[in-house]
C-alpha cells in the first residue's frame, strides 16, 4: 500500500529546499542524470523490454507500443534534451517590472517555482525524464503517476533521477513515483489540494476529461491533437508535398502529427493523386470525402480500396496516432477555417500558401496553441522550439499555452521594499 498523503506532504516539504537550490546545484543534478542514462542503459532497456512484452500481450495498439518503446537512440535524445535544459538560463530568481512609486516604495516581481506538480501520463517513459529535468531546473517538485504499461521503465528511470538528486545534495522527495498500478491513486492524487499546486495530465482524451471532472486542483489540459494543414490555391505544390509527408509520417503516433489535410478544390486534381501515391508508399491509408474520392477515381489512383476509403461521419474528429490521413476538399479559405474551427482540438494547425493575406488571416482566425505558415506541424515540441523539453503541450489559455518549458513552470511574487514606510 502507498501512503499518497505522506508522499505529498514530503513533496511539499521539499519545495522549501528546492527554492533555495542554486543554478549550479540544479545543473549538477541534471548532469548526473545524463551520466546515469548512459551508464544504466542496459538496465533501462531491459525494463522497457518487459513493459513492451506485457503491452503486446495485453493488446496495446501499435501507436501505444511505439510511444512506450525506448531505444539507444531515444535514450541519447533524452540525454540531449537534459543537456539542453542544463544549458538554458535559469528563470528562477529573475526580477522584472521594477518601478519606484511616489511614496518611495520600490516594487518588482520575482520569478519563483510553482511548487508541487502532479503529473499523470501514459505510455511514454521519456516523459519521466523530460518532466523531472524541467522540474529540477525550475526548483519545482513532482509526484509522477505513469501508466501501468510503463511501470518497469519508470521504476528504473525514477531511481536514477533520485540518485542524481543525492549527488547534488537535493532532496530525493522532490521527485517521487507512485509505484503502483492501481488506478485509485489517480483519483486520490487529484484531491490532494493541500499539497499540490497543479495537475498535468498527458495521455488520452479520457484521461484529460477524468482529471478535469474529478480534480480539486487546477488542471493543465492539452496534448490531444487533431491537427490540420490547409493547402491554399496559391501553394507551391512541389514544396507542399514533402511538408505534408513529414507532418504525417515522421512520427505518426504523437500529438503533433497531421490528422486532416484540407485541399483547395482548384488544385485538388493536381495534388491529390501525388499525395496518395507518395505517402501511400510509406504505408499511409486515407479517409477522404466524396469529392476527393471522385478525383482519385478519375485519376486512376484509387486502385486499392483498402488504401483509400470514403470518410465516415466521425473520421474528421479522430486523432489517428497512426498512418491514417483524412482528406477533405474545400472551396476556399473560409471553408477551411470553418472546418478547423469545427474539428480542431486547438493544438497545431497550419496553412501552406504563397498569399500573405491568406496567411495573416489564417493566423488571426485559427485559435490554436501553435499556428503554422508553410511548415510541418511536427515542430510543436519543447525541444524543437528551443525550450530544451516540455512538461506538456497546453491547449488552454491559462496559465500557459503550447509547449510548457522553463518559464511556464514558474510563477512570481511581488517584492516591495520600503524605508519603514506606512500607508497614509
Amino acid at each position: 500500500m502507498i501512503n499518497l498523503t505522506a508522499m505529498a506532504a514530503a513533496a511539499k516539504n521539499a519545495t522549501r529546499q528546492m527554492a533555495l537550490a542554486s543554478t549550479d546545484d540544479k545543473n549538477r543534478a541534471l548532469e548526473a542524470i545524463v551520466r546515469s542514462l548512459a551508464e544504466s542503459q542496459k538496465d533501462i532497456l531491459s525494463a522497457n523490454e518487459r513493459d513492451i512484452n506485457e503491452g503486446q500481450k495485453n493488446g496495446l495498439s501499435s501507436a501505444l507500443i511505439d510511444r512506450l518503446t525506448l531505444t539507444p537512440e531515444r535514450l541519447d535524445s533524452m540525454a540531449a534534451d537534459v543537456i539542453n535544459i542544463a544549458s538554458l538560463p535559469d528563470p528562477i530568481g529573475e526580477r522584472f517590472d521594477r518601478k519606484v512609486l511616489e511614496n518611495g516604495l520600490q516594487i518588482e516581481r520575482q520569478r519563483v517555482p510553482i511548487g508541487v506538480l502532479g503529473v499523470i501520463y501514459e505510455s511514454r517513459p521519456n516523459v519521466t525524464i523530460d518532466v523531472t529535468a524541467l522540474a529540477i531546473k525550475t526548483g519545482n517538485v513532482v509526484l509522477l503517476r505513469g501508466g501501468s504499461e510503463t511501470i518497469h521503465s519508470n521504476r528504473v528511470l525514477v531511481n536514477l533521477v533520485q540518485q542524481a538528486l543525492r549527488v547534488a545534495d537535493l532532496p530525493e522527495s522532490s521527485v517521487q513515483f507512485i509505484d503502483n498500478r492501481d488506478r485509485k491513486y489517480v483519483a486520490e492524487l487529484l484531491r490532494l489540494h493541500d499539497y499540490i499546486e497543479m495537475i498535468i495530465p498527458r495521455g488520452s482524451n479520457a484521461l484529460h476529461t477524468f482529471c478535469r471532472e474529478n480534480s480539486t486542483i487546477p488542471v493543465i489540459t492539452g496534448g490531444i491533437g487533431i491537427c490540420h494543414l490547409y493547402v491554399d490555391k496559391s501553394a507551391d505544390i512541389n514544396l507542399a508535398i514533402p511538408v505534408i509527408e513529414n507532418a504525417k509520417i515522421q512520427r505518426p503516433s504523437v500529438c503533433n502529427a497531421l490528422d486532416t489535410l484540407l485541399v483547395h478544390d482548384s488544385i485538388a486534381a493536381d495534388i491529390m493523386p501525388r499525395i496518395v501515391e507518395q505517402l501511400g508508399e510509406s504505408g499511409v491509408t486515407f479517409r477522404v470525402d466524396s469529392q476527393a474520392l471522385s478525383i482519385l477515381e478519375k485519376a486512376g489512383t484509387r486502385s486499392d480500396s483498402e488504401k483509400v476509403q470514403l470518410a465516415g461521419p466521425d473520421d474528421f474528429d479522430i486523432e489517428w496516432l497512426s498512418l491514417v490521413l483524412g482528406i477533405k476538399i474545400v472551396k476556399n479559405l473560409d471553408e477551411a477555417i470553418e472546418h478547423i474551427h469545427k474539428h480542431s482540438t486547438n493544438h497545431s494547425d497550419g496553412i501552406l500558401t504563397e498569399t500573405d493575406k491568406h496567411a495573416e488571416r489564417f493566423v488571426a482566425e485559427i485559435d490554436s496553441a501553435a499556428v503554422y505558415i508553410n511548415s510541418s506541424t511536427r515542430f510543436t515540441d519543447g525541444g524543437q522550439l528551443g525550450l530544451g523539453a516540455e512538461v506538456a503541450v497546453s491547449t488552454q489559455r491559462l496559465h500557459a499555452r503550447g509547449p510548457m518549458g522553463l518559464p511556464e513552470l514558474s510563477t512570481y511574487k511581488w517584492v516591495i521594499r520600503g524605508s519603514y514606510t506606512s500607508r497614509s
